[in-house]
């Protein structure tokens, strides 16, 4: 297997130091429209350095990522851009008939007027409307494969399959007690991401009526995370897995919840009240004249970077999925986790929990894919695919997950 990495921050520079202790790849090639970030990505790994190379690429230039992913007759693009960038890599893929995976689908467009009732354009539609392109040509798009989405799906596929004989409801549950020395308020992964979900209205799921919307940060409910993380505040927030369970898992309903916690909630609202989270450039003056800027890079570009946060983070992340429904006849709940100890992860990997847990599931797909575990063509989710190998081979990368009967 040879792979195209787009994207040398923290996630992308966590996915090479995971696989380079893996042998299921001969070339990966690390690019960046930072060039700097790449090579530091590829430096870092010393002695095993010697089947990853470093370039530049505009992830915003499709043309240029199909001539690089020929030039390096790659067969899979992974995508560790934010989502900005999902359908220039996810064209240039096919332009150049490379499979693709990402962590992040295409992004959603609001209800122009009952956004918090309806959906308009949803998380993915753009790539699933390229399904059959994909199926026709015999390339395989794996979309969603990260932690949340990504390894939660795979928690739901195997829910169904080995714990459940008919589901009730399946929440995916994330929560954290991350702390960042030195800082009042530090993201610890992607503000860019951060913002678009917790802001965008929120999508369920529900048999009987499909997918609709809510308001932001709407049904709080109090979870209670494993392994010491305890109860946390989880609110809902858009994100793929809502769009990606229901198509291969039936359920009779779908959420996402998020722990972001009650001043991280307040400062996000303070960021839209301001007009601080819009990606439409605004004139501001300089020293060189009037320059046009997008408000919501400027509040990234005044945030430390998530990936620099490992030093000084302490504490545990948690991502889940809580399954509710029948089993031999008998009720049955359960929460299916994957806890990182950022000073385990730090330790090991050099890379802060959080980043690294969203890092790891992309590479076990990839040594699935190559090792033809997991097959298939069009656009496809975690959950079209059997999920006992996933879950096994994570565990063999020193990382298992857990399961608590609720």
């Amino acid at each position: 297997m040879r792979v195209l990495l787009v994207g040398a921050g923290g996630v992308g520079t966590a996915i090479t130091r995971i696989a380079a202790r893996r042998p299921f790849f001969d070339v990966m090639v690390v690019a960046d429209y930072d060039p700097a970030r790449a090579e530091a990505a590829v430096t870092a790994l010393g002695d095993r350095a010697d089947r990853f190379r470093a370039e530049r690429v505009d992830a915003n230039d499709e043309s240029a990522v199909t001539a690089l992913l020929e030039r390096h007759a790659c067969d899979v693009l992974l995508n560790a851009t934010d989502p900005r960038f999902v359908m220039p890599l996810f064209r240039a893929a096919h332009s150049a008939g490379a499979n693709y995976v990402d962590m992040a689908m295409s992004l959603s467009r609001p209800h122009p007027e009952r956004p918090y009732e309806e959906c308009r354009v949803k998380l993915g539609d753009e790539q699933f409307a390229q399904a059959e392109e994909w199926e026709k040509a015999g390339a395989l798009a794996l979309v969603g494969m990260g932690v949340e989405p990504g390894l939660s799906d795979v928690f739901a596929r195997h829910a169904a399959d080995e714990l459940f004989d008919e589901i009730e409801e399946i929440g995916v549950r994330d929560g954290a007690d991350l702390t960042v020395d030195g800082y009042d308020f530090a993201p610890s992964f992607s503000i860019w991401t951060t913002i678009e979900e917790c802001l965008n209205p929120p999508v369920v799921y529900e048999a009987d009526r499909g997918w609709f919307t809510t308001e932001p940060f709407s049904e709080p409910e109090v979870f209670d995370f494993p392994e010491g993380i305890g109860p946390v505040e989880c609110v809902n927030v858009e994100h793929e897995e809502v769009l990606l369970v229901p198509r291969w898992v039936g359920a009779r309903r779908v959420t996402f919840k998020y722990g972001l916690g009650r001043e991280f909630v307040e400062t996000l609202k303070t960021l839209h009240l301001l007009g601080l989270d819009r990606t439409e450039p605004v004139t501001v003056p300089s020293a060189a004249g009037p320059v046009a800027v997008s408000p919501r890079d400027v509040v990234a570009a005044c945030l430390p970077d998530p990936a620099t946060l490992g030093e000084r983070m302490h504490g545990k992340t948690c991502a889940g999925t809580w399954v509710k429904g029948v089993k031999d006849g008998a009720p049955r709940e359960v929460y299916l986790y994957h806890v990182v100890d950022n000073q385990w992860s730090m330790a090991e990997y050099g890379s802060q929990a959080v980043v690294w847990q969203t890092a790891v599931n992309p590479v076990v797909a990839l040594e699935l894919l190559a090792t033809g575990a997991w097959s298939g063509a069009g656009v496809l989710g975690p959950e079209a695919f059997p999920a006992r190998p996933f879950l096994d081979l994570l565990t063999a990368y020193g990382s298992p997950w857990g399961l608590r009967e609720q």
